[in-house]
């Protein structure tokens, strides 16, 4: 059994690859807009998946978490303009408090290799 760690941190790691699949950390951006955070978020997910020999046409499910629900079609609008039409994976959307007050979005996904 193998298990690799990218990015390994005193905390945790950025993505664990285990069996084919890899596991990334949920990610969060500095910026002023949701839509801001959310395109950022997203090029680090592209680079962690890159790093880790996938990309985001093998993502298998993602989970986001908004601060504010009404921020849901803001940041919508940065997901669909990112994901692959016809490649898009399982996707839970949820309301929640961040671990610090300028991150509105975290979003966490888990892909294959």
């Amino acid at each position: 059994m193998t298990i690799r760690r990218i990015e390994n941190g005193p905390r945790m790691s950025q993505a664990v690859v285990h069996n084919q699949t890899v596991y990334l950390a949920g990610q969060v951006a500095g910026g002023a807009s949701v839509a801001e955070q959310t395109r950022t978020i997203l090029g680090q997910i592209d680079a962690l998946l890159a790093a880790a020999g996938s990309d985001k046409t093998k993502i298998l499910t993602a989970t986001i978490y908004l601060t504010d629900i009404a921020t849901f079609g803001e940041m919508n609008q940065e997901w669909e303009k990112w994901v692959v039409p016809g490649e898009t994976p399982a996707r839970a959307t949820v309301e929640a408090g961040l671990a610090a007050p300028e991150y509105k979005v975290e979003i966490a996904v888990i892909a294959a290799i």
